[in-house]
């Protein structure tokens, strides 16, 4: 029995420190978010999403309060030259060694419903959710000053 207590707190041990080693391998860089004004009911935030780890990861789902719904979003152009948003179901694969952006114009998180109005240099708490990594939680500030990167379309 003592056999059986001792393996099953070894395992313990290794999953916690699994998880805790698969989170080491996300780092978030340069988070932001913006909203298009004081009436807006929707805003998006932007980062850097870096994978330090040796396996892929993919961020499945965010997660926030600050408002009704949270998706993971891209732009993609219609048949008719149209950008249109859309949700990404599946999310954002993160290679092993790589970075992943998410940037105005692109891959982002988007805010639908939002319960306040975006106020400049407020933090907004984000739950960023990867297969691997698990949830990591982030506080985002909003710049509503902040220029678009180069390259980025406007919303």
């Amino acid at each position: 029995m003592r056999f059986t207590k001792t393996l099953a707190v070894a395992l313990t041990a290794v999953t916690v420190a699994t998880s805790a080693f698969a989170g080491d391998a996300i780092m978030i860089k340069d988070p932001y978010a913006r909203s298009a004004g004081k009436t807006a009911k929707t805003g998006a935030a932007f980062m850097m999403i870096m994978n330090h780890g040796a396996e892929d990861d993919r961020l499945v789902d965010v997660k926030s309060d600050v408002a009704a719904r949270v998706e993971l979003h891209t732009h993609k152009e219609n048949a008719d030259g149209v950008m249109q948003m859309l949700h990404v179901e599946e999310g954002f694969a993160i290679p092993a060694g790589e970075m992943h952006g998410l940037q105005r114009g692109g891959d982002h998180v988007m805010f639908m419903g939002l319960n306040e109005p975006f106020v400049q240099g407020d933090m907004i708490p984000v739950t960023l959710v990867f297969e691997r990594a698990g949830e990591i939680e982030i506080e985002v500030p909003v710049d509503l000053e902040r220029k678009p990167e180069a390259g980025a379309h406007k919303h």
